[in-house]
């Protein structure tokens, strides 16, 4: 798997997670909310400002 492909992927998983986020109608989820803190993070140690892609 390429880096490209790598970041993509995570990408990918990140606006999952915030669709999700979105359709929880503001239920507390501990789980979703630390999913989202690790793709996050994972995204900013790839270089990625995740500013345009948050909900």
């Amino acid at each position: 798997m390429t880096e490209k492909e790598l970041i993509s992927i995570t990408i990918d998983r990140y606006t999952d997670l915030q669709r999700i986020k979105k359709a929880n109608g503001g239920n507390e989820n501990a789980e979703l909310d630390y999913q989202i803190r690790v793709a996050v993070a994972k995204l900013s140690s790839m270089g990625i400002n995740i500013e345009d892609l948050t909900l």
